[in-house]
């Protein structure tokens, strides 16, 4: 099966998240024909080569698409050749990666390698990492780990989290014409005056990641138009970077604000590897880019644990979640290509590693 042909297979196959049965069904016959020897866990597939007891690599990507948005051009689940060009609900996000993944696995297995090679496509990644969070403990140790996202072959070795925080205002409730008399409390005003605070609050930046600013992104307050409110909750949606931990952030919003402070969610933690580890070199090496870069979107990477990993992938991310989404073919064979570089010069530099620390 040509690239062309793998892309539109998948990209026809539709996968909504908590819908990837017909594509992992699919994916389980494709690759079983081709001699692998799939697992699967719910809608998760894993298979793996290469010689065991050595280093070991993880190629990730996920099957699952967000639903299609307005402005599509046609039906958005039946893929449209213009030029080399597919259009299709996917073709960016992620089944160029998974298509360029499984093209380089085809190649590989066919090489001698220096090391074992496992392949996880997940679902249910695009609401909530349930997919890998569910399996790696059965994928066992990795050295490094590769996860498959649009970024153009640019090397992503940082990844913002994301924190979410809950806060809630207390006041005293009353008549609105007494709430100066009786010295009532406006919840409303007090979270005013915290979401002031919030949008004051400057955080270092980050080496390949910037500067954030936490965002107050929902609020609400108040059951009368003439009562002063004894409530007010607002939220706050900070992404944050390598450096920060997540209970440290909520103990500094506790400290600064006024309202009652908790944590709505945190389980998207962000990431970082050094850009001397050899996933990174060999990334950069596959990719021919001087450096790395960071990313400000999550994805899988944030429930691998301590696995040193990258991101990176075919295709671009501001096409994700967008009308009218496309992947080329020569965006689809370069990665293909890129992957089966990285994965080569991974385990020689891994091997290389291995014995100078044995001199």
């Amino acid at each position: 099966m040509s690239p062309a042909e793998l892309i539109t297979l998948l990209v026809g196959t539709p996968s909504v998240s908590g819908q990837e049965g017909p594509l992992a069904d699919l994916l389980v016959d494709h690759l079983g024909a081709q001699g692998f020897q799939v697992q699967r866990q719910g809608h998760n597939l894993w298979f793996s080569f290469g010689p065991t007891g050595g280093s070991r690599l993880l190629l990730n990507s996920h099957l699952d698409t967000v639903p299609p948005c307005a402005g599509w051009e046609g039906d958005p689940f039946s893929p449209v050749w213009n030029g080399n060009r597919l259009q299709g609900l996917g073709a960016n996000d992620a089944k160029g990666c998974v298509a360029a993944i499984l093209l380089a696995a085809r190649e590989l297995s066919k090489q001698p390698l220096q090391g074992e090679i496992v392949v996880a496509l997940t679902a249910e990644e695009e609401t909530g990492g349930q997919g890998i969070a569910t399996i790696l403990d059965q994928l066992g140790p990795f050295d490094g780990a590769v996860v498959g996202e649009p970024t153009g072959l640019r090397v992503c070795a940082a990844q913002r989290g994301m924190l979410l925080l809950k806060c809630t205002a207390r006041g005293t409730s009353g008549h609105v014409a007494n709430a100066q008399m009786l010295g009532a409390e406006n919840a409303i005003h007090k979270a005013a005056r915290d979401i002031a605070k919030v949008a004051a609050m400057a955080f270092p930046p980050h080496p390949l990641l910037g500067s954030q600013k936490a965002q107050v992104t929902q609020i609400q307050g108040g059951l009368r138009r003439n009562q002063v409110p004894d409530a007010c909750e607002f939220f706050i949606d900070l992404r944050t970077g390598p450096d920060q931990d997540h209970d440290d952030l909520l103990a500094t919003f506790q400290r600064q604000l006024e309202s009652e402070v908790a944590i709505h969610s945190k389980r998207y933690l962000p990431k970082g590897t050094d850009p001397n580890h050899p996933i990174v070199r060999a990334a950069l090496s596959a990719a021919g880019k001087a450096g790395p870069v960071g990313s400000g979107t999550t994805s899988d990477w944030a429930f691998l644990g301590g696995i040193p990993a990258v991101k990176v992938g075919p295709g671009d991310t501001f096409r994700s979640h967008s009308p009218n989404e496309y992947l080329t073919l020569q965006e689809l064979e370069a990665g293909a290509a890129f992957y089966a570089t990285l994965a080569t010069s991974f385990f020689k530099l891994q091997v290389t590693q291995t014995e100078a620390g044995a001199r």
